[in-house]
């Protein structure tokens, strides 16, 4: 490692160059004494000596440098205070060694100084003792200031950067949409365990209206409107068709049912008691409502493509699993598909098991609706809708549903195929579709053609580009015909020659075997013909 020359302190009131007079090495920094030392500006100030402060102009400008330091962009202040107070330095001399804080602002000095060799201080212990030994001293190390002005520039700088944080968070949209479907999902447990409570608890008087009513929050409003089923009476029809939408038939059916009931009597005590708890669900139960609508509202502005695929709750809770809209673009699909069943994933891979085919995506209808044998494949297609959605909600500047509207036809009609073999829709047609409903709806801000949204390839191109690039396409085409016809025509050729030497050669073995044939005849007349004689020759010596 080498030794560190100089420093660069970023504090809240401006950037500074110290200039390292005297080091410890890093086994040196350990000792108690150093350690002591360090503490004692007396001592420490023997180590380092300010070279350079170059405070802000302005409160902006230094929070407009804090947030390009963030990021690891140097600013043109700091490339400035570097310039002036660096020595120049040689390829042959030895570099000049910089001790800086953030790791990927040394890598960004590095670049833009090739003379100056970066040592951060998550590499570097020296580095990290001196620049801390150098926040303990700041305030009387930088020259100019007053007691409390690096406190106060710090708390300054530090609201302005938080302010400007979450004022300008890609992720400030769907913030609203996670907190949402958290809250519509404790209320949903809230409200059933309370109507649970509220229907034990009332069923002891009144056991007949649980048959006759089911949903939970028009049965707490109705415990409240009836209270004491003794004092209901024909006269109560209308105060119960208040409560049950104009329902009269329900409403008498109610009053019938509390003639004849066989429910025990309560005190006026028990049915206040019930009475409040009634009240609050029926209270959550309305909350829960005009949540679940703002919720509608706002999946509907910020990811309306990825709200027509899944519907709401499914695709609010995949934002709030992913962190972000952002966070979800940046997943691949195979990530979606298993998004929310981390540990059987996590389990099948300890246990080599299985892996799950899906997570938060089960819920989706169109899950439920696929057969058994097809549940993976729709879980897999259903992912990969997903991932383009929310990548073309998370990026588009006024997004649109039509994307989704085409991609849920898209799935509708892979459900169809697997089940009756109909050919799907292909997505360069999708895509064609959905631009053309944009263009209908008459929207100004998509002014590229169909042809470059089928083909991401061309966009960015010129007219004159893409003409040329037609004409080139179109002259090898006709290039293409021509060789494909010189193939064609030197394959006949070769067809036809083969043909004929195949002809050739099955004449040839023709009368090749027509002679062999022929020699075999003669050859057995020869040898009968021998045979004769030598009987006859037999035959006369005999005699």
């Amino acid at each position: 490692m080498a030794n560190v020359n100089y420093l660069l302190y970023e504090s809240a009131v401006g950037f500074s160059v110290f200039e390292v007079a005297h080091q410890a090495d890093a086994v040196g920094l350990e000792l108690p004494e150093v350690k002591e030392a360090m503490k004692d500006l007396s001592k420490f100030g023997k180590m380092v000596q300010l070279r350079s402060f170059n405070p802000w102009n302005s409160a902006a400008h230094g929070l407009e440098a804090i947030n390009l330091i963030s990021e690891g962009i140097m600013p043109d202040h700091l490339k400035n205070t570097l310039e002036l107070n660096l020595p120049k330095t040689s390829g042959k001399k030895s570099k000049v060694v910089l001790g800086v804080v953030d790791k990927r602002l040394a890598g960004e000095i590095s670049a833009s100084f090739p003379g100056v060799q970066c040592e951060s201080a998550d590499t570097s212990e020296v580095v990290a003792a001196l620049l801390r030994g150098i926040r303990v001293h700041a305030g009387k190390l930088l020259k100019g200031l007053q007691e409390g002005d690096i406190n106060r520039a710090q708390l300054g700088l530090g609201h302005a950067y938080s302010r400007a944080k979450v004022k300008f968070s890609v992720h400030k949209n769907d913030n609203h949409i996670i907190q949402g479907i958290a809250t519509l999902d404790a209320l949903d447990k809230g409200i059933n365990q309370g109507a649970m409570r509220v229907r034990e608890w009332y069923g002891w008087h009144f056991p007949e209206l649980i048959r006759l009513v089911s949903d939970n929050g028009l049965y707490a409003k109705l415990v409240v409107a009836v209270g004491n089923k003794q004092t209901l009476s024909d006269d109560s029809v209308d105060d119960l068709a208040n409560v049950l939408n104009q329902d009269k038939d329900k409403a008498e059916a109610i009053i019938q049912a509390a003639k004849v009931s066989m429910g025990q009597d309560i005190s006026d005590l028990d049915l206040a008691m019930v009475k409040d708890l009634a009240s609050n669900v029926s209270r959550m139960a309305d909350y829960r409502r005009i949540l679940s609508e703002s919720l509608d509202k706002k999946m509907g502005e910020v990811a309306p493509n990825l709200q027509v695929i899944l519907g709401t709750p499914v695709a609010a809770r995949l934002i709030s699993h992913a962190g972000s809209l952002t966070n979800l673009a940046k997943y691949p699909a195979s990530t979606v598909q298993i998004l929310g069943a981390e540990k059987a994933l996590f389990r099948a891979l300890k246990t080599k098991g299985a892996t799950p085919k899906y997570g938060l995506l089960y819920q989706s209808t169109f899950i439920g609706r696929a057969g058994p044998k097809i549940k993976g494949r729709i879980s897999r297609y259903l992912a990969n809708k997903c991932s383009i959605a929310s990548r073309i909600d998370n990026f588009s500047e006024h997004p649109t549903a039509r994307f989704g509207e085409v991609m849920r036809e898209q799935l509708e009609q892979r459900l169809e195929w697997y089940a009756t073999g109909a050919k799907p829709m292909k997505n360069t047609e999708a895509m064609d579709k959905a631009i053309k409903n944009i263009m209908e709806d008459g929207n100004g801000d998509m002014d590229l053609d169909t042809e470059q949204i089928a083909h991401p390839e061309l966009l960015g191109e010129s007219k004159a580009s893409k003409k040329e690039k037609k004409d080139k396409k179109d002259k090898k085409d006709k290039k293409d015909k021509k060789d494909k016809k010189r193939k064609s025509l030197a394959a006949e050729e070769e067809i036809a020659a083969v043909t004929e030497n195949v002809e050739k050669k099955e004449k040839k073995d023709k009368k090749d075997k027509k002679r062999k044939s022929l020699g075999e005849d003669v050859e057995m007349v020869d040898a009968d013909a021998g045979e004769s004689k030598k009987k006859k020759k037999r035959k006369s010596i005999a005699a």
